[in-house]
């Protein structure tokens, strides 16, 4: 299976999109160059700036963005492209008209670890360029995570890894420094039946709604409760880790709405982060839902919308919806109580 590569992976699509994910690897690859340098790339701590979400900017993010920016610049196959940390997408100079694909990208998920040497990784999503033969506006982008021909992410990791779709399953490339060759490592990647491991923040608990307290509640009732069966929790603080670990061993992953910040009706970005996400799941066999909605029918509404997320092993996420159809029922388990977040809550 190492003997392919991603460029021969990419002989099987149509050729528009085999040269817009050639430039996307292409970027990563200078990407995770720069990551696996630390901190004698020059490029830790933060600058004097901030995105358009009042976040500050750290010196890796815009690299990584620059490098993302200039990859599909000289694409010929992407009519534009915008990123989260933009406030406004951008026009191709040269293939606004001719250019098939708009492409979303996060170019440093995860930015909070650069320091700790923690997960990272860079998110993208590929859409049809939906008015081909004029300038994209932005209203060219706002298209459900349905219409998506392509979406992935890179993980800087020990190894570099690639998961990619196309809508005909999950494939994984692992970037061979020696050669700089993606190598074709997993294929048609499925996401385990069942699971006893789940990820939140769960200092948020306290904000959450009903039905994400009884289910976490439930989780952390072990063999005792009403799962009977004892759950692993995990939160790496970095959605591109988080999906990762669920589609390399199962899961699930939740960031859901709460009332931390009313306002607010999710905390990760629809169209750079959840959109792309949910495609790769779904196309793992999984399930990704806003709580709700499926995920990738939600259309946005704008270029930045935020939205809840719940996603990974089938199963689990129907179990969580099922929950949510049932607003009014009291959580059975009472979480945590007054004590550690792991002891065992007493009958």
């Amino acid at each position: 299976m190492h003997s392919i590569d991603l460029d021969e992976w990419l002989q099987t699509q149509p050729p528009a999109l085999a040269v817009t994910i050639t430039a996307l690897a292409r970027a990563a690859a200078r990407i995770a160059e720069a990551v696996s340098l630390g901190a004698l790339a020059g490029l830790h701590g933060a600058e004097d700036s901030s995105n358009s979400h009042g976040e500050v900017q750290q010196r890796l993010d815009l690299f990584a963005d620059r490098c993302m920016a200039e990859a599909l610049a000289v694409c010929p196959s992407v009519a534009g492209w915008a990123s989260e940390e933009q406030e406004s997408p951008v026009v191709s100079a040269d293939y606004a008209r001719s250019g098939d694909h708009l492409v979303l990208y996060d170019p440093l998920d995860g930015s909070s670890n650069v320091e700790i040497n923690s997960g990272i990784g860079t998110i993208f999503s590929v859409l049809p360029h939906p008015f081909r033969g004029t300038h994209p506006g932005a209203a060219g982008f706002l298209q459900p995570g349905q219409r998506q021909v392509a979406a992935g992410y890179v993980l800087y990791g020990a190894a570099t890894v690639m998961a990619l779709t196309t809508g005909a399953g999950v494939a994984m490339f692992t970037l061979d420094r020696r050669s700089g060759r993606w190598c074709l490592t997993r294929d048609q990647v499925r996401l385990p039946a069942g699971t006893a491991e789940f990820a939140i923040n769960c200092s948020n608990q306290r904000f959450w709604e009903k039905p994400v307290q009884r289910y976490i509640a439930e989780c952390l009732a072990g063999e005792d409760g009403p799962r009977a069966r004892n759950f692993n929790m995990r939160w790496v603080a970095c959605l591109v880790s988080e999906v990762h670990r669920i589609l390399s061993r199962g899961g699930v992953f939740l960031y859901p709405r709460d009332h931390k910040q009313p306002l607010k009706p999710g905390r990760l970005r629809l169209m750079y982060e959840a959109a792309p996400m949910a495609l790769l799941i779904e196309q793992a066999g999984g399930g990704a839902v806003t709580g709700t909605q499926d995920l990738l029918q939600v259309v946005p509404d704008t270029l930045h919308q935020r939205v809840p997320v719940i996603l990974g092993t089938a199963e689990e996420v129907q179990r969580i919806v099922r929950y949510h159809a049932e607003p009014s029922e009291n959580v059975t388990w009472q979480l945590f109580k007054t004590r550690s977040l792991y002891v065992q809550p007493q009958a």
